[in-house]
């Protein structure tokens, strides 16, 4: 009899629905996009709980966008748009490893300061996670061989699976994995390929149906030229410093 109520409290919050305009959306899918932009804030302060706070935001998107799948409002199923969710998680992982070992790192520098920042602390300059450069002209060449056979590997294989919208779902999930794990290897780069992301697609999820994903979309575009401007800054910061450091 308990696991019957449990199981109907957590069908009950996974279904909750806020009503707007006369469209039904999950609240899911909100909080699941607000869980993703508190992450891109934390990569742009470069604090390594930008990664765990991201994976939650994954879960919960995994499920709004295999909407044939869970039943949701939009009953469309975005197989890249889910399969992009699932890559993050796995990314995330290595990008949480990877920016945590840097900071454990950097914190045994005698220099260094402020070893336990909570999840809401602003990190102090010689402590952040990840040090912003430019990636390599070959690791660029790479990226970019990846993003074209990426998206046509991707777009066929979604086709296949009946995903609507394939090949615009297929350069969203491979420019996803490209940006996210150029965030994990402090690339600065990164910031614009999510503009290209972003470009592509606000247009998909307003055609399907998902609303505060392509709002949040939105947002996102105005954030990562933002954060693209803050890691260059720091970026050209420390080429400076180094620099006068080399002069004297």
């Amino acid at each position: 009899m308990v696991v019957v109520e449990s199981e109907g409290i957590f069908t009950t919050l996974l279904n909750a629905t806020l009503v707007i305009g006369g469209y039904p959306i999950l609240w899911r899918e909100i909080i699941g996009n607000l869980f993703g932009l508190a992450s891109a804030v934390g990569g742009m302060k470069r604090v390594v709980w930008a990664w765990p706070v991201g994976i939650v935001g994954n879960i919960l998107l995994f499920t709004v966008f295999l909407g044939g799948l869970f039943h949701t409002p939009q009953d469309l199923d975005l197989y890249g748009q889910a399969g992009r969710q699932v890559m993050f998680l796995i990314v995330s992982l290595y990008g949480w490893y990877q920016w945590n070992r840097a900071r454990t790192a950097g914190m045994r520098e005698p220099d260094n300061t402020d070893p336990s920042r909570s999840i809401v602390s602003e990190p102090a300059a010689d402590s952040a996670a990840v040090q912003p450069s430019w990636a390599s002209t070959k690791e660029r060449i790479g990226m970019l061989t990846f993003a074209v056979i990426g998206t046509i590997v991707f777009a066929l294989v979604f086709d296949a699976l009946g995903s609507w919208g394939p090949w615009a779902d297929a350069w969203i999930f491979t420019g996803s994995i490209l940006a996210t794990f150029g965030m994990a290897r402090g690339w600065t780069e990164f910031w614009l390929i999510w503009i290209g992301v972003d470009i592509v697609g606000v247009p998909l999820l307003l055609a399907a149906g998902y609303y505060p994903s392509a709002a949040l979309y939105v947002v996102y575009g105005a954030f990562v030229l933002w954060g693209f401007f803050v890691w260059l800054r720091v970026q050209r910061t420390k080429t400076t410093g180094a620099a006068s450091a080399a002069s004297s």
